[in-house]
């Protein structure tokens, strides 16, 4: 398959150079090219807890384009599909953290989370006040008995903008990570991919699928999941992936969800918005109303064709920080109410 790149030792740099001269709210770090940092709004990081995130690139908008004001402070971007270095996590956290500390966020991945921890412990031997956040959410990676083995899916959104809502407020490191530890606990993710994507890197399919064949629980990089199933219509499959959603993470009758429908880069709005639907009406079911939603491709994996379904059963303090306003490149706004 063809692909618009320069070359692939420059792809990921040519990106970044695109980035920030297109979005004022965004600049590159001065310790390191590969750190995007906030340009606009930025608070003094004595007083304000910052949040960082450290991921491969070729996931884009995450998480660079939520880089901004409610959001994150600073992401470090790794090579294509992979984590980046502990000494460019570290330069990342020496370049936005101050008196206040800082969180870094890792997505639970196994190369995210050595590096990421390695990074902290480094921070931390330097005298920077620095905790480590792992996120997982997906149930098609590891049992309810063993959330801590689960990986980190698009329902990590959720943990990034409602820390960054409360950090932006002024709250304490300690809050921040105890409130980050509860939105995690009250989230779960299942992803269904129709088609493979095709590595910048290789120019290969990165797994294969029938035509007929839905892979249910695929990761964000092509990664197993629960299992295949036929095409059909999409009502069926939605109710199925809810049911299983609420199995593992129930909701009682009158409960509230936020909802997050994440195209994975192959899918087209018209499908995200009927995939929505059909959630809302399967949620609607079992006496749940859905809420806030997110809808759209923000953590993508090339071309890949399929979606996730993210749901979180807020507190009110969860969601008004969902719903608070943000200025970053790609960050959605998000609506209180939905009927």
């Amino acid at each position: 398959m063809k692909k618009l790149f320069n070359s692939a030792e420059t792809m990921v740099d040519d990106m970044i150079d695109g980035f920030v001269s297109a979005f004022p709210q965004v600049t590159r770090g001065t310790s390191d090219p590969r750190v995007v940092k906030r340009a606009t709004h930025v608070k003094d990081p004595d007083e304000k807890v910052t949040l960082l995130i450290g991921n491969g690139s070729g996931h884009e908008p995450i998480a660079m384009g939520f880089v901004g004001q409610g959001v994150l402070d600073a992401n470090v971007v790794g090579d294509v599909f992979a984590a980046p270095s502990a000494d460019l996590i570290l330069d990342g956290l020496t370049e936005v953290t101050g008196k206040a500390g800082s969180i870094l966020l890792i997505s639970q991945h196994s190369g995210d989370m050595i590096n990421g921890r390695a990074a902290t412990m480094m921070a931390t031997d330097l005298g920077i006040r620095t905790v480590p956040l792992p996120m997982y959410d997906d149930i098609s990676a590891a049992p309810p008995e063993r959330k801590q083995d689960r990986r980190g899916a698009p329902g990590t959104m959720f943990i990034y903008k409602i820390l960054g809502a409360a950090a932006e407020e002024g709250r304490s490191l300690e809050a921040l990570v105890t409130l980050g530890e509860a939105v995690r606990a009250r989230l779960v993710t299942l992803a269904a991919a129709v088609s493979p994507p095709v590595s910048p890197l290789t120019g290969q399919r990165m797994f294969t699928l029938p035509d007929d064949e839905i892979f249910l629980g695929m990761g964000v990089h092509g990664e197993p999941g629960v299992g295949r199933v036929k095409v059909g219509p999409v009502r069926d499959l939605v109710a199925q992936m809810v049911e299983r959603l609420l199995a593992d993470r129930p909701m009682s009758a009158g409960s509230r969800a936020c909802v997050i429908i994440n195209g994975m880069g192959g899918t087209t709005l018209m499908e995200q918005l009927t995939i929505w639907e059909e959630v809302r009406r399967a949620l609607d079911r079992q006496g749940i109303t859905a809420i806030a939603p997110m809808i759209g491709s923000y953590v993508t994996t090339q071309e890949m064709g399929g979606f996730s379904i993210s749901l979180l059963e807020p507190t009110d303090d969860m969601l008004s920080l969902w719903c608070a306003p943000s200025d970053t490149p790609f960050f959605p706004a998000i609506q209180m109410e939905v009927s």
